[in-house]
């Protein structure tokens, strides 16, 4: 196997090399893993299953010893693909707290900080392509 990161790789069954495809990846293709899917409210508002990570973003943990805890985001470390959530903390054997890193697919975004243009700018492009919903699609022209 190469050493650098590959350009042309597509896909593998192999979880070596799907690990290794996540761990040498550039940091423009890493922060396209720190993509959390929204809360279903969330979902209707805003016409996207999911949505880049913030920091300051509400989230919810779904997975884990931590799961159905709620808090903000404070960190996103985007080399070890990590987020840290305030008052997520262990407590190491000597006794002090440690922030506990999560991965983002355990995680789910209830509440989005919108201080960012640009976020803005593209919640609004995704409302606007946003499908019709199942109830317009349902209702049906009666044949003669």
């Amino acid at each position: 196997m190469k050493s650098e990161f590959s350009k042309t790789w597509k896909s593998s069954v192999k979880p070596r090399k799907q690990r290794k495809y996540r761990y040498k990846a550039p940091f423009h293709i890493k922060s396209k893993f720190m993509n959390v899917n929204l809360s279903k409210e969330l979902r209707e508002k805003h016409g996207t299953r999911n949505l880049r990570l913030k920091v300051g973003d509400k989230v919810k943990i779904l997975r884990g010893n931590f799961k159905g805890k709620e808090g903000a985001v404070v960190e996103i470390d985007l080399k070890n693909t990590k987020v840290y959530v305030n008052k997520i903390e262990v407590t190491k054997m000597e006794g002090t707290k440690v922030r506990r890193p999560l991965n983002p697919t355990n995680l789910q975004i209830i509440d989005l900080k919108l201080d960012d243009k640009k976020r803005k700018d593209k919640l609004a492009k995704f409302k606007s392509e946003a499908k019709p919903s199942k109830t317009s699609q349902t209702s049906k022209p009666e044949a003669k």
